[in-house]
């Protein structure tokens, strides 16, 4: 009689074939659930996207440039003393959005004004980067679209638009280069 709590050969053998299967199943779906994961992070033009930086050096006083980031236009201004003059002096209950200049601007740095240039009512991209160009009742940019007048904080003051532009993410690594994002 064979001894009944010993495995046999066969049964050792099938053990092994299914541990075998098992690990090499798991690893497999392990394999597909990171190339699924892998995909979800952003492509790498869109990280190189994620950030610019702008020589601020040839940009004069009272002179704007505009830059591509993430796709969208970014206005840098290098506001006048009279501009950022006109900019603190608004009473904040005219305001639709109220936000002093001193929240849109960074200390040290109160000339640049730094805005994204899609305007907040519908997306149009405002005039006012120009000296040719329209810039609105309050001298800062305006909508033709749909007649949105932004001040020379880029703050909305009259039109449709709810909000004023966005002030995106950016820091001054040195006094003539600014990172944004």
């Amino acid at each position: 009689m064979a001894d009944e709590t010993k495995p046999s050969k066969q049964q050792s053998k099938r053990d092994f074939l299914y541990l075998t299967a098992a690990a090499t199943g798991a690893i497999g779906a392990a394999s597909l659930g990171w190339a699924f994961i892998d995909t979800l992070n952003p492509a790498a033009d869109t990280l190189a996207l994620s950030s610019t930086e702008v020589n601020l050096t040839p940009i004069e006083e009272g002179q704007a440039i505009t830059v591509m980031w993430r796709g969208k236009p970014v206005f840098v201004r290098r506001r006048t003393a009279q501009e950022i003059e006109k900019a603190e002096n608004v009473d904040m209950s005219l305001l639709r959005d109220p936000a002093t200049d001193d929240t849109r601007t960074q200390e040290g740095h109160r000339e640049w004004l730094i805005v994204v240039g899609i305007c907040t009512h519908l997306g149009c991209v405002p005039l006012g980067q120009k000296p040719s160009e329209v810039r609105g009742d309050y001298d800062g940019w305006f909508c033709p679209c749909h007649g949105s007048h932004y001040d020379t904080s880029g703050r909305i003051r009259k039109g449709p638009a709810p909000k004023n532009l966005l002030v995106p993410e950016y820091t001054f690594v040195s006094d003539s280069l600014v990172r944004i994002g």
